[in-house]
């Protein structure tokens, strides 16, 4: 299992009317923090992309507990819990500045070959990244 946390700070923007985090900006937290999950692994999306290889989101998932609230820290842990296949997927557990779970979530994305647009398995270089978390 890899897990790996960054922070994110709620933006008056990305509030509604309530000073609450509108619903859909968690998918973008959901995002900070896989790419960033990536780097501290010592590979970054960019990387990934100049190897050929994409990687489109087929499932989004989110469970809301408590409302993120403008200007709050929050801290995101990403947890790939299962060695990826053709797959991979990124849990995603969202705490405010008291350390309170506010939201759980969860992406799954695929593998593609960016010439052919056909899934394949992740590169090499990721392999090799995350197979200490994994043996």
């Amino acid at each position: 299992m890899y897990q790996a946390e960054t922070s994110v700070r709620v933006r008056y923007g990305e509030t509604d009317q309530m000073g609450y985090v509108y619903y859909g900006y968690y998918a973008m937290y959901y995002e900070v923090a896989r790419v960033e999950a990536l780097r501290r692994l010592g590979l970054t999306y960019k990387e990934i992309e100049g190897m050929g290889i994409i990687m489109p989101v087929l499932e989004n998932h989110s469970r809301f507990l408590l409302p993120g609230k403008y200007d709050e820290l929050l801290r995101i842990v990403t947890t790939i819990r299962e060695k990826p296949g053709v797959r991979i997927t990124f849990h995603y557990d969202i705490h405010n500045e008291e350390n309170t779970l506010i939201h759980q979530g969860k992406t799954v994305l695929a593998f593609v070959d960016q010439r052919t647009g056909r899934p394949c398995r992740p590169p090499e270089a990721m392999m090799r990244v995350l197979e200490p978390f994994f043996s």
